[in-house]
């Protein structure tokens, strides 16, 4: 968003004109100094009423009723400008505008959401309930007065354009998420983000079943179908419904334990280590409940032997206390 005083660029420049033609008519028609000039100009298009600073022939009358109409005619131009971008409340968005923009500066491995619609919103919810940063990103007007009611941070443009992701950050962001409404859009904001990010996780929707190995082949790392996920879940509430609520308790922290999922990253301490001499099997530690290897392979309930590795993701269950005190084994 440009400045809003750029606006006032046209009626500056008309003005500035105004007065020179004034001040170099009144000095070779009349001949009066630059100041008498300059100061006769003022008062003319001003309309304050002042007498003239000297008597003037026909010819300085003449050009003095013309510099009337088109100073005064500049003014109101002026002010026009002024009352409408008052009118718009240009400088409050633009201040608004700025703000947003330094909060979108300081996001570090954060996750850039494309499209607020239903999923979109509750994946926000999601998101503020685990205190994790985000950056939404749409471009309809309905979602856009909702999240700027809600003050989130957004970006208002289409995700599937490259200046659009990088405003969000992309290469510093964690992960994307794309819960667009249409394949093809997510087909194309996949292929965007993977292009500008390749390490980046990217979670995609997918409407139709066979949009799913579409999105795959643009680059996103996890495809999800909402039909096929609510299908998957009403059919475990029907048959196991105890195994879903305590996995709801767990996820949630409701219990007052939960499940963390913990990443083995470059130049931790741990790496090289067994579990055991890494201190993640000590009895004040959460619960370790598996190992997933950089290739994909899960090793559930490991062996207090099994190696640490670059990548690994380390899955564990206790309390809050219990969990940090696993994680601080791994930094």
């Amino acid at each position: 968003m440009e400045h809003p005083l750029l606006r006032f660029r046209l009626a500056v420049t008309l003005l500035a004109i105004v007065i020179a033609v004034g001040v170099t008519g009144y000095m070779l028609i009349n001949g009066w100094t630059l100041l008498d000039s300059f100061y006769m100009v003022i008062i003319t298009i001003s309309t304050v009423g002042y007498t003239e600073v000297h008597p003037q022939g026909h010819a300085g009358r003449l050009f003095t009723s013309g510099l009337i109409v088109v100073g005064v005619a500049t003014m109101l131009y002026g002010f026009g400008v002024f009352a409408e971008t008052l009118a718009d409340n240009t400088f409050g968005r633009y201040r608004r505008e700025r703000q947003l923009q330094r909060e979108l500066n300081q996001l570090r491995d954060h996750f850039i959401i494309c499209g607020y619609g239903r999923i979109g919103t509750q994946i926000v919810a999601e998101f503020e309930d685990h205190k994790v940063a985000y950056v939404v990103i749409d471009q309809t007007e309905e979602a856009l007065e909702r999240v700027r009611s809600e003050r989130r941070l957004h970006i208002e443009g289409d995700a599937s354009k490259e200046e659009i992701l990088k405003q969000a950050g992309i290469e510093r962001a964690r992960g994307l998420i794309s819960a667009v409404d249409s394949d093809e859009r997510a087909v194309y904001i996949v292929l965007a983000a993977r292009a500008l990010n390749p390490n980046l996780y990217i979670v995609a929707r997918a409407g139709r079943p066979d949009s799913i190995r579409r999105l795959e082949l643009a680059g996103a790392t996890r495809t999800i179908s909402p039909y096929v996920m609510a299908g998957h879940r009403l059919a475990e509430l029907a048959i196991r419904p105890a195994m879903v609520d305590l996995l709801d308790t767990l996820h949630h922290g409701e219990a007052g334990i939960g499940v963390e999922e913990m990443v083995v990253a470059p130049g931790t301490k741990a790496i090289g280590k067994t579990l055991e001499e890494s201190g993640l099997l000590a009895p004040y530690a959460a619960r370790l409940l598996a190992v997933r290897k950089a290739d994909g392979t899960v090793n559930v309930n490991p062996a207090a032997t099994a190696k640490l590795e670059d990548g690994d993701l380390v899955i564990a269950l206790g309390t809050e206390d219990q969990l940090f005190e696993s994680a601080s084994k791994l930094r």
